[in-house]
């Protein structure tokens, strides 16, 4: 039977209704499968408990609410505010405590505010492209793929009839998460400010290298749209399998948790440009905020979860529950400690073997606010998709406009 979320949160609640307040850390999250994570700490051992609560956006709570959860585990906690709502994080680590080694560096360096550890990275996820696996001798890179490759082979991909495509190799305006990977492999720098800042040049580069992608591999925009809206019934995965295309894009997240059947036939490149894979921006993180009631339980909690062995039991455990089937790996992404995800996470994901960038290669998303996913979502995304189509930025709304407007509004 598949894993229920739903069964978990009522039976962990109804578990900790007697629990003493001192001993029971209360946990914030985004992450529906911390509450499984909770059960299983909360059965592993009988001094402390854990009750999980989750919010959509658990950081903007604390500016909300008087209660004072003992640890927020979510996306966009890394801001302006960290400081003021997060507790440091530095006696954790030292003799017989947490390595700093353990973790990816640059996950790491993200949750520091000058000397001090505020956050500690959980998981993390990345951009890839996927293609059948009898395809990936015609890739030069067995970790990467950059983006003249994904034009030089689409173009030799491409298949036309009396003047339309049959078949296409790969274009960037198919997805709007694409043009955003593509964006800040350009160093566009969207980050925290009044709500945001950006490298306008940057971004302009980015934006015309895309549209003439388009013309220079697919004939232009239109065509893309005609291909797009003749032959897109299917899913991406489904439309390489069946040779139609030869590339789609898909984050780590969801390339690993589809059917084994789907993922069997299918191989995978990271997004990359001059050795830098961008990290998606919804990278997790736990952080513990001022005035917790139970910072001892918080403490053996987090002590509990940073551990190779704990994360490994987390895995077959959720193997064994199915939860793989629509959670990958730890809190959806790979895990931030190096020797799970690269030396345990290819027992679980064979895919995976030897296949794993060097840590160097990972760039983190720049600081962002907290209500990141929102802006992008109605502002970033749908500027990226018109601009990506237009070939003068004048003939667009500017991004600056959308900002205003909706600034205004919300005010």
């Amino acid at each position: 039977m598949r894993f229920s979320f739903f069964w978990v949160f009522l039976t962990a609640a109804a578990a900790l209704l007697s629990c003493n307040g001192n001993t029971t850390a209360l946990i914030w999250t985004d992450r529906p499968e911390l509450a499984f994570y909770g059960e299983y700490f909360n059965t592993a051992q009988g001094q402390y408990k854990v009750e999980i609560r989750y919010f959509d956006f658990p950081a903007a709570e604390l500016k909300n609410s008087n209660i004072r959860p003992d640890i927020i585990v979510g996306s966009w906690l890394k801001n302006s505010q960290t400081g003021t709502y997060f507790k440091s994080m530095n006696n954790y680590f030292g003799a017989n405590k947490l390595s700093d080694s353990i973790f990816y560096p640059r996950l790491l360096s993200v949750g520091k505010i000058g000397r001090r550890q505020y956050l500690l990275p959980v998981s993390f996820n990345a951009p890839a492209v996927i293609f059948t696996r009898e395809k990936a001798e015609g890739i030069s890179n067995p970790f990467t793929i950059g983006f003249e490759e994904l034009k030089m082979m689409g173009r030799g991909y491409n298949t036309e009839n009396n003047g339309a495509y049959t078949q296409m190799g790969f274009s960037p305006i198919w997805n709007n998460d694409f043009l955003y990977a593509a964006v800040v492999l350009f160093n566009t720098s969207f980050r925290e400010a009044s709500p945001i800042a950006w490298d306008t040049a940057a971004l302009d580069r980015s934006m015309r290298f895309v549209y003439n992608w388009n013309y220079e591999i697919n004939t232009s925009s239109q065509s893309v749209e005609d291909f797009t809206f003749k032959y897109f019934f299917d899913p991406p995965a489904k439309l390489v399998q069946s040779g139609r295309i030869l590339f789609s894009y898909m984050e780590s997240s969801s390339f690993f948790t589809l059917s084994e059947d789907s993922r069997g036939s299918l191989d995978y490149r990271w997004v990359s440009e001059q050795n830098r894979i961008p990290l998606t921006d919804d990278t997790v993180y736990l952080g513990i905020p001022r005035k917790g009631k139970s910072p001892r339980a918080a403490a053996a909690f987090i002590n509990w979860f940073f551990q190779t062995e704990t994360q490994q039991q987390l895995l077959e455990s959720s193997r064994a529950n199915r939860m793989d089937e629509t959670v990958f790996g730890i809190c959806g992404g790979f895990s931030a400690l190096r020797p799970v995800t690269e030396q345990i996470f290819p027992r679980f994901y064979t895919g995976l073997l030897g296949r794993m960038p060097p840590a160097e290669f990972l760039f983190p998303a720049d600081n962002l606010p907290g209500n990141w996913t929102v802006i992008k979502e109605r502002l970033i995304l749908p500027y990226l998709h018109d601009r990506s189509r237009s070939e003068s930025a004048d003939a667009v709304y500017p991004l600056e406009r959308r900002i205003a407007d909706w600034t205004r509004i919300e005010r």
